[in-house]
């Protein structure tokens, strides 16, 4: 059987929950069952979330209350939604206890650095001297932005190699990282662009979207079918 694949709510808009189509389709070429998980306030219902999937996505989204890493709002910070953010800190806490594999984009690696005891920096370039440019205003999100150098050992140099070339629409990065994460990518300017759960079988978290590269790169491909591999075991 196809493994099922929890995504998690990417945001809400009025009175609508959201996924963007591009995980969903992600996940079905890569031979994946994907199920949507809404945001309820519920522990009964997050209990049952990790019970019936194999895996779980997190996706990209708006930036994440200060509060919630033990920092005051910085200039720079973007749009936030406490509930949401809440809501998918309390649930990747409770798929991390189940060893269930997990596939962390963009603004899901922060939650998943976050959910540990991580910090983020609000705002790059408030933050930072001279970094390069990581929101690409582009014809198309699937083109390629940077550089990015992957750490030799992890979960992610067995699937891209040493290197690889990515999109990049992110303000905000981790800072200090979160208990049993480790760094295992960076861009040039020393921004952190993957990080994995040293303990865990197969937690990763991406900077960037692989989602929106899945059909012109054979490399992401290779990303999302090794999650699904790993939810198979």
């Amino acid at each position: 059987m196809k493994p099922v694949i929890g995504i998690i709510v990417c945001g809400l808009m009025d009175d609508r929950q959201f996924v963007t189509n591009a995980y969903i389709q992600s996940i079905k070429y890569a031979k994946g069952v994907p199920l949507l998980l809404p945001l309820v306030r519920s522990d009964e219902a997050l209990q049952t979330y990790c019970s019936l999937c194999d895996g779980f996505l997190f996706c990209g989204g708006n930036d994440i209350t200060p509060l919630l890493f033990g920092k005051e709002p910085a200039k720079g910070l973007g749009t936030t939604n406490i509930t949401l953010d809440i809501f998918q800190l309390r649930l990747l806490r409770a798929i991390l206890k189940t060893k269930n594999p997990l596939l962390a984009i963009c603004r899901g690696m922060q939650v998943l650095n976050v959910a540990c005891g991580g910090t983020l920096l609000q705002d790059i370039d408030t933050s930072l001297h001279a970094p390069i440019n990581h929101m690409q205003l582009s014809a198309s999100r699937s083109e390629i932005s940077h550089k990015v150098l992957v750490a030799k050992g992890s979960i992610l140099s067995s699937i891209t190699g040493s290197s690889l070339y990515t999109n990049s629409f992110h303000h905000q990065a981790v800072d200090s990282l979160g208990k049993g994460l480790v760094p295992t990518a960076r861009t040039s300017d020393g921004i952190i662009e993957a990080i994995e759960l040293s303990a865990h079988p197969f937690a990763l978290g991406v900077q960037w979207h692989p989602e929106c590269m899945y059909r012109t790169s054979p490399v992401m491909r290779d990303l999302f079918a090794s999650f699904i591999t790993a939810c198979r075991k």
